[in-house]
């Protein structure tokens, strides 16, 4: 054969090869677009996925050379659900039965298959919308019709898969709720989740959010994240302190919720056998606005900061996925990757009530990340440090130790808690408002009381109180008491600023004890200089042992 026709064949060759590929570009769904990260020398090439305007998603993917996503049809890459578990110390055998609602932003139609893969890649037990485990509704709460799937330039697709498998690793036990906002607009995402609330799920996990500015009037968002009983784990976000300039990041600041940062997690020598750093673009937030907490003392911030938990999120120590449009398996992180994992962590140890505050009051549940940085803000906004710190809150779980109760201090089996999760410490309310409050399942009784004045008594959760319509206005002393069947009592408090207008010039009423809601017993504490507290728990007792006799 002659080298010109040696040279047409390879040519005829070259364009049946490019034909091929092409053929198989046009089969495949677009890929997703990715925005690329300005990451550390020598640290793996990632991006966003999520760019679209509106609310952003916040998971983070490897990439490759080119830019796109880093993909594997056949081999995961990243952590899975066996180092997740030896990380967090996850004893899935333990589980208590739980549903982890999840709310993201349009349809996924590959989410049940591409689940499928993950689990059975895994040994991971099947869950499908057949067996009940798994159940898809958009933001209305209806099983149909379900939303369009993203376009590729904002795949939340990503952001769903990501979130599937890993409140899939922490809890394969678990049942899963999808709830798909129409688009990523605020108005749908908020409504996806009073939808996802409205099914009574043990908790919910937000991986999304967007930066808020000064003067900015939450008010009107803070009612949608306002589900008391139901843990909220919410991203902290994914472009270090105050968004990276642009402003704090909510929903992750909202009273109601608990922000969830991210870390680098790595294989050590310790004892644990797993060690972590701040993530240096995980998130951490001051808000603007949002009132500060009584529990937060070690924030400088004059509001409301966040994270108050954190997980693995560092997509170089990323976990694997599978996401058939987009390759097959894939390596993520972002607090995307935290907060599912977390709110998994916390649903199967039987805490699906747990609120920050009550997280602040057991921190040795938590290992303490002492170490990274996600801003140059100078302080532990955005440095980890010993204790509390913005990036980290107050460190990452150990599902061992809050389904034991934090080594016999902290909520497990038995141990009784309550706390107070409206109003807020130092609100202004008129008379008449509401006080809710969270206690652990130990408690047979919770009672409410202003002033030291015990009002009501409910005997089962929701703990739903009203204050007296007739409350003098100035400031106030609420107080919730919760009892177990040893006549145990612990009790939570937060002062009020009644507003003029908002009562009368009158002392708390007190009835006599007609009222069916509080089971029949009012107490007066008198006026006995001692501590209010201890006046108030002192008159739960003495009513309890009234009515058994």
């Amino acid at each position: 054969m002659s080298a010109r026709s040696i040279v047409a064949l390879c040519k005829i060759a070259g364009l049946a090869v490019i034909a091929a590929g092409l053929a198989r570009s046009a089969e495949a769904s677009p890929r997703a677009r990715v925005d690329a990260d300005q990451v550390a020398p020598g640290a793996p090439s990632t991006g966003s996925v999520c760019s679209g305007p509106g609310i952003r998603c916040y998971a983070h993917v490897r990439t490759d050379a080119a830019g796109d996503i880093a993909a594997d049809a056949a081999t995961p890459n990243g952590y899975g659900p066996a180092e997740l578990q030896s990380a967090y110390q996850i004893d899935p055998a333990m589980a208590k039965p739980a549903t982890i609602a999840i709310v993201d932003a349009y349809g996924y139609a590959n989410l049940e298959s591409d689940l499928a893969v993950y689990r059975t890649q895994f040994g991971l037990p099947p869950c499908t919308r057949a067996s009940g485990c798994l159940k898809i509704v958009n933001q209305d709460g209806m099983t149909s019709p379900l939303p369009a799937d993203p376009p590729a330039s904002d795949d939340w697709t990503v952001e769903t898969a990501l979130d599937v498998d890993m409140a899939s690793a922490a809890c394969p036990s678990c049942k899963i709720l999808v709830v798909q906002g129409t688009s990523n607009s605020n108005g749908n995402l908020y409504t996806a989740q009073s939808s996802a609330a409205a099914a009574h799920p043990t908790v919910i996990s937000d991986s999304w959010g967007g930066p808020t500015q000064v003067g900015e009037d939450l008010t009107g968002q803070e009612p949608f994240f306002d589900h008391p009983g139901i843990a909220q784990f919410v991203s902290a976000g994914d472009s270090g302190y105050n968004e990276g300039g642009r402003g704090p990041a909510y929903p992750s600041t909202s009273a109601h919720v608990i922000a969830v940062g991210g870390t680098a997690l790595a294989r050590s020598s310790t004892t644990r056998g797993w060690s972590e750093v701040a993530w240096t673009k995980g998130g951490s937030s001051c808000s603007y606005s949002i009132a500060k907490p009584a529990y937060q003392t070690a924030s400088p911030c004059s509001f409301r900061a966040a994270s108050d938990i954190a997980a693995v999120g560092d997509p170089a120590t990323g976990v694997a996925v599978y996401n058939a449009s987009n390759g097959g398996w894939i390596v993520l992180g972002g607090t995307s990757a935290s907060a599912p994992l977390v709110a998994a962590i916390f649903a199967a140890t039987g805490h699906g009530d747990v609120t920050a505050a009550l997280i602040s009051q057991h921190i040795d549940m938590f290992f303490d990340v002492t170490s990274g940085s996600n801003g140059p803000c100078g302080n532990l906004l955005c440095n980890a440090t010993t204790g509390w710190d913005g990036p980290t809150g107050y460190g990452t779980p150990s599902a061992r130790l809050i389904l034991a109760g934090g080594g016999g201090t902290g909520p497990g089996p038995g141990t009784l808690t309550v706390m107070i999760t409206s109003p807020s410490e130092n609100a202004s309310v008129k008379g008449g408002f509401k006080v809710t409050a969270t206690a652990s399942a130990a408690a047979v009784e919770v009672g409410f009381g202003i002033d030291g004045t015990l009002l009501q008594v409910a005997k089962s959760a929701p703990y739903e109180f009203t204050a007296p319509a007739t409350l003098s206005f100035g400031p106030h002393l609420v107080q919730v008491a919760a009892a177990d069947a040893q006549n145990n009592v612990v009790s939570s408090q937060v002062h009020v600023i009644v507003t003029l207008g908002g009562g009368g010039a009158g002392a708390v009423p007190i009835d006599d004890g007609s009222d069916a809601k509080s089971g029949g017993c009012h107490v007066s504490s008198g006026t006995a200089p001692i501590s209010l507290v201890a006046i108030f728990v002192a008159g739960l007792a003495v009513c309890r042992r009234r009515r058994r006799a």
